[in-house]
């Protein structure tokens, strides 16, 4: 698995290195240091220098490299670095070069108990820090011997991720499905490229060892409860790709679409999606962009809502380009605030709230400067961009169809569901 993790700034100084078997030496790092921090070339995160591979990443200025000599899981390493750098920020706010000079010994002894022979052993900041009370958490004596035990349930329990005598006076469950929309779209209103990226976040707060069942609207489960005959006829949507918590229970989901597990109390990430198919963009933009001669460009912009009139979008901002040789832009718009930003050559439309099923239009008159240098080169156009938040509205059209919480003493549970979609690269060109 792997050999050894070295900790580099930028200079290629190795600021911590821990070895975890003896077919590597410290002496890589000096290549590593050569072939890929003082290379121009080295585009991919990935280097094999003779017989021994490096992966590594890069936050904040530090080099996290992972070294093998092994056929080893590249996905797993990368997973194991990620992870390593979620547990330091955890322990220390920032994570950089004087953080880890500041904390030798805290990183050292996190390393030794993150990895045994280069497995990946406890990659968990919750349970780690139950006995390893450096850092921001202050030790507490009081509490020792009952916080070692809880760790050693944790390390080799069935679900290392959660504490069985957790108790709320409330138990109540949180779900917040969020989007984000990508789109280019040509200056005909074709659409080039659509998809949907979507987060399943939870907050949990369960007593006991409650085990929950979500439901959403898979196409393949779907099909599947249409041929049985249940009754319901409704549509559901195709997910391209999906990655779940680790207390999802993988076998069931294989086996019949469903999703089960255990959750961990508090916030966690359930799982994550994306879909490229029957996508409901919230917003159709409508350019039209006239150069009239050298000296003066037209542009109509209009923006429809294509959501239902009940919900509306929030923090509606479109970026419209604008020359270089700008002098000044004229600008009427319907709603919101026009303004031209010369440091970023656009024309920004702000629009507070948007009302569902609404169409909104901006004109601008944008009067050129006379240059010699941009005479010669025309204007490249680039793309409109967007970014907007739409509660309650999700593009892709998932939605939860059930949650079911299970537990020994059979409480009540309050369950609350929230949606929300917002832009990520959202492009019209012109």
């Amino acid at each position: 698995m792997i050999s050894a993790v070295f900790l580099m700034n930028q200079k290629g100084e190795v600021l911590i290195s821990r070895i975890y078997r003896d077919d590597i030496s410290r002496g890589v790092a000096n290549a590593f240091r050569l072939e890929v921090i003082g290379s121009k070339d080295v585009r991919t995160p990935l280097k094999s220098i003779g017989s021994t591979s490096f992966m590594w990443i890069k936050h904040s200025g530090i080099y996290l490299v992972g070294v093998s000599r092994a056929n080893a899981d590249c996905a797993l390493v990368f997973e194991v670095l990620y992870r390593i750098v979620d547990i330091f920020k955890s322990y220390f706010d920032n994570l950089d070069e004087d953080a880890i000079r500041n904390n030798f010994v805290l990183v050292y002894e996190l390393l030794d108990e993150i990895m045994d022979f280069g497995y990946p052993q406890n990659c968990s900041s919750d349970i780690l820090k139950m006995y390893i009370t450096q850092g921001k958490d202050k030790f507490k004596e009081k509490s020792t011997v009952a916080k070692s035990k809880q760790a050693t349930i944790h390390v080799t329990g069935a679900t290392p991720w959660r504490n069985p005598d957790i108790r709320h006076r409330k138990n109540e469950i949180f779900i917040d499905i969020v989007e984000s929309v990508n789109l280019l779209m040509s200056s005909e209103g074709n659409v080039l490229r659509a998809d949907v990226s979507g987060q399943v976040q939870m907050k949990c707060f369960l007593s006991g060892m409650p085990e929950c069942k979500f439901g959403m609207n898979d196409k393949i489960l779907m099909d599947k409860e249409n041929r049985v005959g249940t009754g319901r006829s409704s549509h559901g949507i195709e997910i391209d790709d999906c990655t779940f918590h680790q207390c999802v229970k993988l076998g069931k989901f294989d086996t019949d679409r469903t999703i089960s597990f255990v959750p961990p109390d508090g916030e966690f990430e359930l799982m994550r999606y994306r879909t490229t198919e029957n996508i409901n963009l919230p917003f159709k933009i409508l350019p039209t962009i006239a150069e009239i001669g050298r000296s003066r460009i037209e542009c109509s912009v209009t923006v429809k809502s294509v959501f239902s009139n009940k919900m509306f979008g929030s923090n509606v901002v479109i970026s419209i380009p604008c020359p270089k040789n700008t002098a000044v832009a004229h600008i009427v718009v319907a709603a919101g605030r026009a303004k031209y930003i010369p440091e970023q050559d656009a024309i920004l439309w702000k629009v507070r709230r948007f009302p569902g099923d609404t169409e909104y239009t901006l004109r601008a008159e944008v009067e050129l400067m006379a240059t010699m240098s941009l005479e010669k080169k025309a204007w490249s156009r680039p793309p409109i961009t967007m970014e907007f938040q739409v509660p309650m509205f999700t593009a892709s059209g998932f939605h939860v169809r059930f949650l079911k919480v299970v537990e020994k003493s059979n409480y009540n549970t309050i369950k609350w569901v929230r949606y929300l979609t917002k832009a990520g690269q959202y492009q019209i060109r012109i």
